[in-house]
């Protein structure tokens, strides 16, 4: 078999193998857009291309006298952004922390982040749950972006100290002889450096929180302050009048901000 001949193999293998990645990560989302266009509310009759299409499952979100999806977007963009900031700021400060000094506990503590990373939020909500209700912070936005904050910071910390060891320390070096303390090091130096590993930073802050459901429907009772995950959610676990095609046209538009 000649080289020419693997290589053709392997690229077809290669391409053969993301089509059908493709497709699995394609096919549920196209259903999801195309329910949220059938008329009706049963995914039952959905088709993925529907020959009435309908913009009614739309309309109604925006109802704001029938729906309150507006305020839920609203909250769960209010949460995520102030989520996205914070960690970002505290990943920022723990990720040079760790990078740039030398401190008793400073192993201990990056093995720590690493195990916590390993354990699922979901596998914590009887003791968040107990923490919320006697501090006062159950039902409260508050209390749901500090745990969003706490959260984001194990993995975080270990994407931002990585990208930080690769930045070289002759440059704080520099900086300390022309008189720069640490505080300015940090700022004027190495953040503008770390520009893009602040984006994926924000970018997982925000997404997290953005389309989480367990962990607020755990800390969140009024309606008023539900994120779209839990209101959503009481459209399709009605035991009569299920919205499904509303929810898959709630779902949809859930992806703007992200996408944005």
């Amino acid at each position: 078999m000649t080289n020419k001949t693997e290589k053709i193999i392997r690229l077809s293998v290669s391409y053969l193998i993301l089509l059908i990645a493709v497709v699995i990560v394609v096919y549920p989302l196209l259903w999801v857009l195309g329910s949220s266009f059938n008329p009706g509310q049963s995914l039952s009759g959905s088709t993925m291309f529907p020959e009435n299409p309908t913009l009614k499952h739309y309309k109604s979100l925006f109802d704001i006298e029938n729906s309150n999806y507006v305020l839920w977007y609203l909250n769960s963009m209010k949460i995520s952004l102030i989520t996205m900031v914070f960690a970002v700021l505290s990943v920022a400060f723990t990720g040079y922390a760790f990078s740039r000094y030398r401190f008793i506990g400073r192993k201990n503590g990056l093995l720590t982040f690493l195990v916590l990373q390993m354990i699922p939020n979901f596998a914590a909500l009887i003791a968040i749950f107990v923490l919320a209700q006697r501090t006062g912070l159950l039902d409260t936005h508050v209390g749901l972006i500090l745990i969003y904050v706490g959260g984001q910071i194990p993995m975080n910390t270990w994407l931002m100290k990585g990208y930080l060891d690769t930045i070289p320390k002759e440059l704080d070096e520099s900086a300390r002889m022309d008189g720069a303390g640490h505080l300015r090091i940090f700022w004027q130096i190495i953040m503008p450096l770390s520009k893009p590993i602040l984006a994926v930073v924000a970018l997982f802050s925000f997404i997290a929180p953005f389309g989480d459901f367990i962990l607020a429907r755990i800390m969140l009772r009024s309606e008023e302050k539900f994120t779209m995950g839990v209101g959503l959610y009481e459209l399709v676990s009605k035991q009569f009048g299920n919205e499904f095609t509303t929810f898959a046209a709630g779902s949809v538009l859930i992806a703007i901000p992200i996408t944005i």
